[in-house]
């Protein structure tokens, strides 16, 4: 039997205590970022790729949009469905592989925030079908707003001090962070805490993007309005340069 990818095995009792690490804490002030890229349309549908324990969707909701939460990890979903529906909120959270999603033209903007399966994949073309599926699932004309790791990075910066430095306690620890100039890929063991409390520890990867790549591969999906900026955590903006001391990078790409 195979043995569960690490991206898996990380979320499947990870919803509560996900909740609490440093990288969720800025919800609302993206979504007044996403609201504006929205120009408050509130007869938009928003699609959520990788939307976890929902907690975009479950903002915008709340703000009166229309948006579809899919997640990979039944745990995450239904720690989605629970908060919605402790905030009277009838969201569809639905499990999809974002890969392999079924929408055809069906909605007017796609967000995939905080990694939201893009690029945890194991390989760039499993990548690149994430990006290729939440395409499909636009209107043309269409936004597709996403963050990703900056490849810019840790070309300069060591990864490991950068987690240490931004961990809180009782959040998940990296440890043996090793970057890889031929993949860009940076390989780490993860150490965490799950929801009941079991110590677990995961060999894991993940691939970080120059510009250049991102914006090739999104005019080969049909993109022409292109933008890349740093991201700041709850705090988006176009006026924020991406440079070398952006842990991630602001996608906002229009077809």
């Amino acid at each position: 039997m195979n043995k569960k990818p690490w991206y898996e095995s990380l979320f499947e009792n990870y919803g509560k205590k996900y909740d609490r690490e440093c990288f969720t804490q800025g919800s609302a002030g993206e979504c007044d970022f996403i609201e504006k890229e929205m120009n408050c349309n509130k007869s938009l549908r928003i699609l959520d790729i990788g939307c976890g324990t929902g907690r975009h969707a479950i903002e915008l909701s709340k703000r009166g949009y229309a948006v579809t939460g899919i997640d990979l990890s039944e745990s995450q979903l239904a720690r989605a469905r629970q908060k919605a529906e402790a905030a009277g909120l009838k969201i569809p959270f639905l499990r999809y592989d974002a890969r392999k999603l079924p929408f055809m033209a069906e909605f007017d903007a796609a967000i995939m925030l905080c990694e939201g399966g893009f690029p945890l994949m194991e390989s760039d073309e499993m990548n690149f079908a994430i990006l290729k599926s939440a395409s499909r699932a636009l209107k043309s004309p269409g936004k597709f707003i996403f963050t990703t790791l900056n490849g810019l990075f840790p070309l300069f910066h060591s990864v490991e001090k950068f987690c240490m430095d931004t961990r809180d306690d009782g959040n998940a620890a990296y440890r043996n962070n090793c970057f890889d100039l031929m993949t860009f890929r940076d390989h780490n063991i993860t150490e965490f805490e799950d929801d009941d409390g079991n110590k677990k520890t995961l060999v894991c990867n993940e691939r970080y993007y120059v510009p250049s790549e991102i914006s090739w591969l999104l005019r080969s999906l049909g993109y022409t309005d292109i933008g890349i900026y740093g991201a700041k955590l709850g705090a988006f903006s176009r006026e924020d340069k991406l440079g070398t001391e952006d842990f991630e990078m602001l996608v906002i790409a229009e077809k």
